[in-house]
């Protein structure tokens, strides 16, 4: 495909994948979103190539992504040959997206620091 512009994650982006792996994001969500939220809207194979994954990779990562609504898709037509193929975009700003990650962190912490207190309950 002439003219056809690969675009891979810079040394930011991939720290910003880093912490999101970090806080408990799957590697390929973290690395996906990231993706997506530079790139703007991307194919599957845009988002194989930028973001170093395999096809069931991205195909997982979408399930996950589609299922927290955090990921809207369309067919791209633009081929007269051909099936069409999905084009990815976030649904949701990525800050919007990140304060829902931060606030399911934080209600997993509350309910990890209530159960050291129930344990610490029966050793009393």
């Amino acid at each position: 495909m002439p003219g056809m512009k690969v675009q891979y994650f810079t040394e930011r982006e991939e720290e910003f994948a880093g912490t999101l792996i970090a806080v408990g994001l799957p590697r390929i969500v973290a690395k996906v979103l990231v993706f997506l939220a530079y790139a703007g809207e991307a194919s599957s194979r845009d988002i194989e190539r930028g973001a170093d994954l395999r096809q069931p990779e991205v195909s997982l990562a979408m399930q996950y992504l589609l299922e927290r609504g955090w990921v809207a898709s369309r067919l791209d037509k633009t081929d007269a040959i051909g099936r069409p193929q999905n084009i990815f975009s976030l649904s949701r700003p990525i800050a919007e997206i990140v304060g829902q990650i931060q606030t399911e962190k934080e209600t997993e912490i509350r309910h990890k620091i209530e159960l050291t207190r129930k344990i610490r309950d029966y050793v009393s």
